[in-house]
């Protein structure tokens, strides 16, 4: 027997086991999946925008002038009118100096904090921040001091303790992709001034949402102007693809000849770039205000109905409302329950969420419809009942 397969052996038989589902139409509320007719509930595109019309009719008209691809590397050939503008947009939309394009939010992450620490320097990182922020920081060779999830005041006892004599770098999640829940951005910012560190944000799950003009999760707490390094994703709540790091101009000028993910990587194609600025366009508009006001109705009506039933989705005030089901096995048979009655919510297994805290993680969407919504909380409440989670 291979290595491989007695891998893929190991991991049936421990439940994280991972297959792919073919989606067979556009990213809506409601999607087919091998010919049948789905509630989407797992999907990241928030405000619904990755089939709007304006999106697509951008991506379309850049493609028929621009074509298909950059071509390279943007510091070889690849650098594009679009990807300026686009950049330039970004860099207003988050109220900075400047910012930066990066091809994914793994890849953004992973550049900045490589070009942002080394060793000597120490890196602390909440508990629960996304694999691409370990990640980055693991391949930084700076040291790690990973801090309980948004304790800021077990933040300030390890700044305090493990500062050592080379620059310090907090990181922390705007919003978490896992729990839903925000980070407490006013401390960690009284934190970064106090002790002189660099104060990086991944905003991925909070760009285009949060706030009341969609500017993130530190617009919402009121200290957008305070934090060094804005990172966020054109692939979730703006319905694009790609990431972005905002700044100040000398911040982002460093990272455009130290970030390896930005200088090694073809860049954003035309239609993706177009697409963006279309949703940006839209995020900042009358049409934006409506979604998010869709979107928070939505939230409160979905969660209402699970928290009352009595789920536990460890009171997220988000979009992202996790069911929490315990065991690996247990989560996935939840999960096909729920596909059987035409819902498609995905299970969560190690190493995304630690051992013993399986979950579904539902989102919801603007363009749900509250019928749609109340239908499957109710058949998510039956399916609990079940299987004896509620």
């Amino acid at each position: 027997m291979s290595f491989f397969s007695e891998s893929l052996e190991a991991l049936v038989s421990s439940g994280l086991y991972r297959s792919l589902k073919r989606i067979e139409s556009a990213q809506g509320g409601r999607v087919v999946i091998d010919g049948r007719d789905v509630l989407l509930l797992c999907s990241n595109n928030y405000l619904g925008l990755a089939d709007h019309p304006g999106l697509k009719e951008a991506a379309i008209s850049a493609t028929s002038v621009y074509g298909a691809s950059s071509g390279a590397a943007r510091l070889v050939s690849g650098n594009m009118f679009l990807h300026e503008e686009l950049e330039k947009r970004l860099a207003l939309f988050k109220r900075s100096e400047a910012a930066i394009l990066f091809n994914s939010g793994y890849s953004a992450n992973v550049g900045v904090i490589q070009a942002l620490a080394e060793r000597g320097d120490t890196i602390y990182s909440d508990r629960l921040n996304h694999a691409s922020i370990v990640d980055g920081a693991i391949l930084s060779r700076a040291r790690l001091v990973r801090y309980p999830h948004r304790d800021f005041r077990a933040l300030r006892c390890l700044l305090e303790n493990h500062k050592g004599n080379g620059r310090l770098l907090i990181i922390t999640d705007g919003v978490f992709s896992m729990d839903g829940d925000i980070a407490p951005l006013m401390e960690i910012v009284a934190l970064k001034k106090e002790y002189r560190a660099l104060l990086m944000v991944d905003d991925a799950h909070g760009t285009a949402v949060m706030g009341s003009s969609g500017r993130g999760s530190a617009e919402l707490i009121g200290v957008a102007n305070q934090i060094d390094i804005q990172m966020g994703t054109l692939g979730k709540g703006l319905g694009s693809f790609g990431a972005y790091v905002a700044g100040s101009a000398e911040m982002v000028d460093y990272l455009r000849n130290k970030a390896r993910s930005f200088i090694f990587s073809t860049s954003l194609p035309p239609s993706v770039l177009a697409a963006s600025i279309a949703a940006i366009d839209i995020v900042e508009s009358p049409e934006g205000d409506r979604l998010r006001s869709s979107l928070e109705s939505n939230r409160a009506l979905f969660s209402g109905l699970l928290s009352r039933a009595g789920f536990d989705t460890l009171g997220s005030p988000t979009q992202i409302i996790p069911i929490i089901v315990g065991e690996a096995e247990e989560t996935m048979r939840f999960s096909r329950m729920l596909f059987d009655q035409g819902i498609f919510v995905q299970g969560i297994r190690p190493p995304t969420v630690p051992s013993g805290e399986c979950r579904l993680r539902c989102t919801v969407m603007a363009t749900h419809s509250p019928t749609d919504l109340e239908e499957a909380a109710a058949r998510i409440i039956e399916a609990g009942q079940k299987i004896g989670l509620v």
